[in-house]
């Protein structure tokens, strides 16, 4: 894949961060060293980055999908009051797809959990 100057600050911005964030937050981040980039190009180049798997893209359900630098296996969780999404950090469970495996005609490559609940912030606001 060819390599660009814009590619490579989103990337180095998406990276940077644990905050699974959306197109329109890694927009505004990279506008900072590139004023003159649009919007639509950081949906391509996110998406070509998504498709060559150097960035994940996480669709939880709600409006607008939400981008993760970590592309090393692991699971989220997503708060259903501010729709925070978070990194689970436990050991990844790869006998999952075995079993899953054992009960489907074809090849499983990985899987992704997401885990739903009330996160710990917003727990706290209600006390």
């Amino acid at each position: 894949m060819k390599r660009s100057r814009q590619r490579e600050a989103i990337l180095e911005i998406l990276c940077a961060t644990t905050s699974h964030p959306t197109a329109d937050w890694i927009y505004d981040k990279v506008r900072e060293r590139i004023p003159n980039i649009s919007l639509g190009t950081v949906y391509r180049n996110l998406n070509i980055l998504s498709e060559n798997g150097e960035i994940l893209k996480l669709d939880v359900g709600y409006d607008q999908s939400h981008y993760d630098g970590n592309t090393n296996p692991h699971n989220h969780f997503v708060c259903r009051r501010c729709h925070r999404i978070s990194d689970i950090e436990t050991e990844y469970d790869f006998n999952i797809d075995r079993i899953a495996e054992n009960h489907f005609n074809g090849d499983i490559e990985y899987h992704t959990l997401l885990f739903y609940g009330t996160c710990n912030e917003c727990l706290s606001e209600n006390n």
